[in-house]
């Protein structure tokens, strides 16, 4: 037998890095920051807000706002709304308010993004900057006036209050990000319950 050092089988901590896994998914070190990752979050939030944004004026210059186009019978429709509240009309009569919590979230998003190493994470934080920023357009642009603006919304499923793309994004993001903290996904990419048992695996030393 050889006693070349290189001749041993590799341990746990060679072949699968600190803490025995492979799966950079549940490693404790961040995720490099790649070209992709930076472009990942506009991209899904420009998306977003240029879907809306069309959407809304198609749906202004071709809807009656009392002639709504059935889909699906009277339970899918397309009808023309204006909405001075949040999504799915909640808080009517708070537009101002509702402005700028809608510009505190931009740029709050904005602020975190530096951090961001998972791809799941921006697109979570992706699709709800672009639905808030589709819908803070509406309430700065659109009448009665500057942060007093109505949401144009114009999709109605059966109970459900008419809604529009930014709040369909808004609210899949919204999901997405819950279901990401649940399962200890960090922005970093790390996962929470893993970095915990590294650290508890690393010695601590004795103090001089």
């Amino acid at each position: 037998m050889s006693n070349d050092p290189t001749d041993e089988p590799a341990g746990p901590d060679t072949a699968a890095g600190v803490g025995g896994s492979a799966d950079p998914a549940v490693t404790n070190r961040p995720a490099p920051r790649s070209t992709t990752m930076i472009a990942l979050l506009p991209a899904v939030a420009l998306f977003i807000l240029v879907a809306d944004l069309v959407t809304k004026i198609v749906v202004v210059a071709t809807i009656d706002p009392l002639r709504p186009i059935s889909i699906i019978g009277d339970t899918v429709t397309l009808r023309l709304v204006r909405n001075s509240g949040a999504a799915f009309s909640m808080a009517t009569g708070y537009t101002w308010i509702l402005t700028i919590v809608a510009l505190a979230v931009v740029v709050g998003i904005i602020r975190y993004s530096s951090r961001l190493r998972s791809p799941l994470w921006a697109l979570g934080l992706g699709l709800i900057l672009g639905g808030a920023l589709g819908n803070l357009v509406d309430r700065l642009f659109r009448d009665p006036g500057p942060l007093r603006g109505h949401v144009v919304d114009f999709v109605s499923i059966g109970w459900w209050p008419v809604f529009n793309v930014a709040d369909s994004a808004v609210v899949c993001g919204a999901v997405l990000l819950v279901g990401l903290t649940l399962f200890g996904v960090e922005l970093d990419g790390t996962r929470a319950s893993t970095r915990t048992r590294d650290d508890e695996r690393t010695p601590v030393a004795p103090d001089a």
